[in-house]
Order: structure tokens, then sequence, then C-alpha cells
């Protein structure tokens, strides 16, 4: 049996890890944490576990074996540092930090601690991204020179994302540091390390963060990938597109359907295929109690999380900064 404890009800994920911590046999949800103690006395009383205002002492109970970590992004290096020495697990949703120095400080003291880390990279884990890998990999697409990935909503426009959320600083930016997190990470899986970085951000309503968002980034393997992202588009399904010199993956539409067309392994009719994708990987939740409980494989770690805030700090050094910016530069 795996002990967590939930830390914070600030990220709007936070509701849902609460429910798939609790609702599986193998893991018991002891405590919650919250720096609004009002907010997380309520959501103890929903999961029916304690409430504990003071983070030492959650850390120093012998009924807490993991923390999931769903608090301010500005405060993940002090909780998760503090977590590690106290020899406690790390589960987190995005991003790690939003500096690459603070995700690296992180990093030293989990490594040194020994304990289990997963980042929530849940698209990391669907058919038609493991496909795309694959894609890749095998040469189906040939040289691979572009990528773009969109994934934006109406959190602001629509007037549902909580008032909390659009603090710069708590939240280390706004909609590329939260929802364009995933294609962020997204194309650092399957592209690699970055080379250069520029960013158009704009507030298209009054709010102190970014809301309409697109960096463009180039990798070390020549290829220019476009991150999409916003708070403020109603209706914008999910879409990427690969594409290289032998061919083009497409995901998206209304429907979500993957497309593929390629001059390498031609379909029966020489144009457009609709692709046998692979089976979805186990979730992270599900990773990273196998991970503690039973030695299984997280996916994604440690050095996908550092990966993704270098790409957020790129990004948005480049926007403050009205600059384009180069990986080496820290």
């Amino acid at each position: 049996m795996l002990n967590v404890a939930l830390l914070s009800r600030w990220h709007p994920h936070a509701s849902g890890y609460g429910r798939d911590f609790s609702s599986r046999s193998d893991v018991k949800v002891t405590v919650v944490w919250d720096e609004v103690p009002e907010r997380g006395k309520a959501w103890a009383e929903e999961l029916g576990c304690e409430f504990e205002a003071d983070y030492d002492k959650v850390l120093a109970r012998a009924d807490v074996d993991a923390i999931c970590c769903t608090a301010p992004t500005s405060m993940h290096k002090e909780l998760f540092i503090k977590a590690a020495a106290a020899k406690k697990h790390i589960f987190t949703e995005k991003v790690l930090a939003a500096t690459k120095q603070e995700a690296l400080e992180i990093k030293e003291a989990v490594e040194a601690a020994g304990i289990k880390f997963c980042i929530s990279f849940p698209m990391r884990t669907q058919p038609h991204i493991l496909f795309a890998k694959k894609l890749i990999e095998d040469g189906t697409l040939g040289t691979i020179n572009y990528l773009r990935v969109r994934n934006a909503h109406n959190g602001i426009s629509g007037g549902w994302l909580p008032e909390h959320f659009k603090d710069p600083v708590t939240c280390g930016g706004g909609a590329m540091m939260d929802l364009g997190a995933h294609p962020m990470y997204l194309c650092s899986f399957l592209l690699g390390k970055p080379v250069k970085v520029s960013s158009t951000f704009n507030k298209l309503y009054d709010t102190p963060v970014d809301d309409n968002c697109v960096s463009v980034i180039e990798f070390e393997n020549k290829v220019i990938a476009v991150s999409e992202t916003g708070f403020v588009t109603d209706s914008s399904p999910f879409s990427l597109e690969l594409s290289g010199t032998r061919g083009t993956f497409i995901v998206g539409g209304p429907d979500g359907k993957a497309w593929l067309k390629s001059s390498e392994k031609p379909s029966p009719f020489g144009g457009w295929m609709v692709p046998n994708l692979p089976k979805a990987l186990p979730s992270a939740i599900s990773q990273f109690v196998d991970a503690v409980l039973n030695d299984g494989e997280i996916i994604f770690g440690m050095d996908d999380a550092i990966a993704l805030s270098e790409l957020m700090d790129g990004a948005y050094r480049s926007y403050h900064e009205d600059r384009v910016v180069y990986f080496n530069e820290f």
C-alpha cells in the first residue's frame, strides 16, 4: 500500500488527481496540505482524510510515503527539496519549475535522496504520440523537418479559469507555462535538444498573464517546431503535424483522427491512410505507483522534467526580452 499526501488544491487538475489516487486499491490518501487552509480542509473532508496545515509535520508522518503536488509552481522548489530530504517520493503536475536553474536544484535533491520521481505528461502515453515517435525512428517520413503542436482552450475567454491562475508570480507565467507545457514536452520528446527559441505571446484579455501564445523552436537536428497554446480559444481541438522529406503525419480535427501519407510506405490507394496505432501506455499515476511499490518503470522522469523547464525558461526569456534566445546562454 502506498500512502500519499496531497499538496494543495491550487491547480485545476488537483481534484482529478485526488480522485485518481484515492480510487486505487493500492493507494491510501492519508493527509491533505494546502497553503490556503480553508481550501485544504474542505478537500480533506471530501476525501475522508486528515488535514495538516504544517508541511513539516506532513513530511514527518510515518503514514506518508509520497507526495502528489498540485501546489503553485513558485512553491515547487521548496516543497520538493524538503520532500526529498524526508525521503518522500514525488509525483507532480507540470511544470517542475519555471526556470532551468531551479529545476536543476530540485534534480540534485531528488537524486541525492534516491527517491522515485514522476511528472505528469499524459500526452506521452497516448497512441498517436507513440506512433509519431516510431515514425521518426523508423524513417517512414524521411528526414524530419517540421513539427507543429497546438493545445488551447477558453479558460479565460470562457470565464472558468480560477482567478488565482492568472497570477504570473505563483504560476510562473500564463497560458504557455501551463497549458502550453503539453506541446512543449511533446516537442522535446519527439525532437531532442533545442538550439534557439523565439516567442510571440500577447494578452487578448486584460489579465496579468499571457493568454495567446506561439513559440518557434529550432532543434539540433535542424527541425523547426511550432508550439501553440492559449486560454482564449473556443472549440480548438488538439492538433499535431509532423512532416519530413518523404511524408506527413497529422492528428486533429473534431474527431481527433490520425492520418498518414508516406512515399516510403504508400497506402493501397497511393494517398492518405488511417494508420493502426499502438496501445496507450499506463497513466502517469499508474507508472508512479508501480515504480514505488514494485520498482517499475517511469517513462518520463527527472530528465524529461528538466527538458520542459529549459524550454519554458527559454520561451519566456524570449517573450520578456523580445528577442531570439539561444539555449547555450543558460
